[in-house]
């Protein structure tokens, strides 16, 4: 049998190794066929050529026939360290299948399990014997985040609420005696310690009265700076108590206190002060608040008016029993266990305690050890403190107590909640600045979406008008247009360079820092000289202030706060402005100026006299003739040494500098109002008899800026 598969083979190789075509000629010969037998032989191989002859056309119907299909190979996704298991999962194959596939090669094959480690090499090369095409897994997928946030309690049980003292705000216009008011209710003297005599801080104090009763107030500033305060102060807020003086009558600050507390939905008292002085009108005042929809009882309105003095405590007593009764109206109540909930109304560095926050407790009882978190900040609370800076262990609801313990210090504002652990408050802090980053990647990313559109609209808006020129023609047209646009762009970008300033905001509490940046919004004088906000924060000076000033040109602005000798004298050596200030208002005038010292002057005229010509004549000078115009002065002098213009009815014929000035055949420097000159002037000015010669001086007068902060 092996024999017969032998020369079989043989056989086999002889017929491939002789050519084809002798033999496919001896085949064809017509054979000789026994007699009487059919000879279907010669017909049969007759068909059979003839079927096997080519015909016009099929060779390339052939061909098309075989088109290759291309097949899409399996996609197979790899990573570094592959085990066999794992190559053989992603492959969708089995631990056999990897086995054979790398055969002849230096793997050890039997040394091979399922969790054997693959080299990277025979990772790609399994794939790739297996008639496959790899990709890299990513790196990182991207897996939504649990929300670790906290959330504020649901409402409590009716049952479980208790009595609190009321939170009164006291608002009105600056200078109307809000702080005089609240130091006569607590005996206690705050205006002398406030810069100017106005407040700039937002005061939070606890007062109990005569009668027993407790009611925390909150002292607002009334500077128009300090709008976000005051709206803060309202929102925290029961009552508020509107300050309006006799004297003075409805102001701005008053009108925008009116529509804080009617925005925060929080009930108002009237408080007219200043009604000792000999020119207050408290009728006045009222008639003046029924233009804002503030109706006061004696009209028919609800809302209660007490005339008071607070400098001299006159009709103190009425107005805290009329905050009472209203607080027994709105019947106050809270929960005064479980975690602790409360509102931060300010909050600033101490250079002993560190960051620290006034708050007001609004559900709970906060006690030392509590841990809260108050928007991207945590705490574990080491001491509360009252407003007359004694430690105490607690405060329930209502009360205001300033908390030390901060990590880092939160914003004015935000609301602060306790949670069980230091653990849950980092996660909490870490999602809501997680969660932060996030909205401002979409902003961003919607921004950048925004912009590429606009940039495709112009670019095909561009290129509609040049669809029907050639590829040359266009590039052209571009070159041209691109050519003028790159000529413009030096010039701007040296007048925009030329005048800027950088700024570092100093400020001792949040709110102070809050309500300079507000009124730097509202700059809008951007055209005349651009305003950068480098670094703003709260507490002193430091070197890195002066430093990062140095570096960028640019001013130091401290509001409230200190620099040591040692910061001032290396400010000064930089050259770095430091302006330290404790009143808002002489801040912002500082600004203003050094704003205006940025600016170039402006260029104005002064008119010093004027002449008209009464006749002309030349004058020999050499060989030359000089024409020559005799003026008589109508007006102030004449000076040879300033400019002169040509007026010849209302237009402008010349302007220039004389050659010379003469009265009568003396040369002379002025001519004053009344005499008779005459003047010749450089280039042959063509003077004429009626024509009015002005002369002049340019001056630079200082330019200022248009920007108004509104106060």
């Amino acid at each position: 049998m092996n024999v017969m598969s032998s020369v079989m083979r043989g056989a086999r190789r002889l017929v491939h190794a002789i050519d084809p075509a002798p033999l496919t000629n001896f085949l064809s010969l017509p054979r000789l066929s026994p007699a009487g037998s059919p000879a279907p032989l010669l017909t049969c191989q007759q068909n059979r050529k003839l079927a096997s002859k080519q015909v016009k056309g099929q060779r390339k119907d052939q061909k098309t026939q075989k088109v290759k299909v291309k097949v899409d190979k399996q996609e197979v996704e790899i990573r570094q360290k592959m085990t066999v298991a794992a190559l053989a999962a992603a492959m969708k194959k089995d631990f056999d299948h990897v086995l054979e596939a790398l055969l002849n090669t230096p793997v050890d094959l039997d040394a091979l399990t399922p969790d054997s480690v693959l080299d990277e090499r025979w990772i790609k090369e399994a794939v790739t014997r297996s008639g496959m095409k790899f990709r890299w897994a990513k790196l990182s997928e991207s897996r939504e985040r649990a929300n670790r946030d906290v959330l504020p309690r649901p409402p409590a049980d009716p049952s479980r609420l208790t009595p609190r003292p009321p939170v009164v705000t006291i608002m009105g216009h600056v200078d109307h005696g809000k702080t005089t008011l609240l130091d006569s209710l607590r005996k206690s003297q705050i205006v002398s310690t406030e810069a100017g005599g106005i407040t700039q801080h937002i005061g939070a104090f606890l007062v109990q009265l005569p009668t027993g009763e407790r009611i925390t107030f909150l002292d607002t500033p009334g500077h128009a700076a300090f709008s976000s305060m005051r709206a803060r102060g309202a929102n925290a807020t029961d009552i508020v108590v509107l300050v309006v003086a006799a004297d003075d009558g409805v102001m701005n600050q008053t009108v925008e206190s009116i529509q804080h507390a009617r925005r925060a939905n929080v009930p108002m008292i009237v408080a007219v002060n200043k009604c000792d002085k000999p020119q207050a009108d408290p009728q006045r005042v009222k008639q003046e608040l029924l233009a804002h929809d503030v109706v006061c009882e004696e009209f028919g309105g609800d809302v209660q008016a007490i005339h008071v003095s607070a400098l001299k405590g006159d009709n103190l007593l009425a107005l805290a029993e009329a905050t009472v009764a209203l607080a027994e109206v709105l019947e106050l109540k809270a929960e005064a266990s479980g975690a602790v909930e409360g509102l931060i109304i300010e909050s600033r560095t101490d250079r002993g305690k560190g960051p620290v926050t006034t708050a007001i407790v609004q559900r709970g009882t906060l006690k030392r050890g509590c841990v809260l978190v108050a928007g991207r900040s945590w705490a574990k609370v080491r001491f509360l403190f009252d407003e007359n800076g004694r430690a105490v262990s607690e405060a329930g609801p209502s009360a205001a107590v300033e908390v030390v313990g901060w990590k880092e210090l939160p914003s004015a504002g935000d609301v602060f909640l306790e949670v069980e652990s230091e653990q849950r408050a980092r996660e909490a802090v870490e999602w809501r600045s997680y969660a932060e980053e996030q909205q401002k990647l979409t902003e961003e990313q919607s921004a950048i979406e925004l912009k590429q559109k606009l940039h495709l609209d112009q670019y095909r808006k561009q290129r509609e008008g040049l669809t029907h020129l050639s590829w040359r023609q266009r590039k052209s047209a571009l070159y041209r247009e691109n050519r003028q646009q790159f000529a413009i762009r030096p010039s701007e970008k040296t007048q925009r360079e030329g005048r800027s300033l950088p700024l570092i905001i100093k400020g001792d509490v949040d709110g102070s820092v809050e309500a300079i940046l507000n009124l730097l919004d509202t700059y809008d004088a951007q055209q005349q000289c651009e305003l950068e906000l480098l670094h703003f924060g709260i507490g002193d000076v430091s070197e890195n202030d002066v430093n990062m000033a140095q570096t960028f040109a640019g001013s130091i602005y401290g509001f409230n706060v200190a620099a040591s000798r040692p910061i001032q004298q290396l400010a000064a050596r930089h050259g770095v402005p430091l302006r330290l200030h404790n009143i808002i208002y002489k801040l912002v005038d500082e600004l203003k100026d050094e704003l205006s010292s940025k600016l170039p002057p402006l260029l104005s005229e002064n008119i010093v006299g004027e002449a008209t010509v009464l006749a002309m004549f030349d004058v020999s000078v050499g060989k030359k003739k000089v024409p020559v115009a005799g003026c008589r002065v109508q007006k102030g002098q004449l000076d040879r040494r300033l400019r002169f213009r040509l007026l010849r009815g209302r237009d402008t014929v010349w302007e220039g500098s004389l050659a010379a000035l003469k009265h009568h055949r003396d040369d002379v420097q002025t001519v004053k109002a009344g005499m008779d000159c005459g003047l010749s002037a450089d280039g042959g000015v063509d003077f004429r008899p009626g024509d009015v010669i002005v002369c002049y001086e340019e001056r630079d007068a200082p330019q200022v800026t248009s920007w108004d902060p509104g106060f």
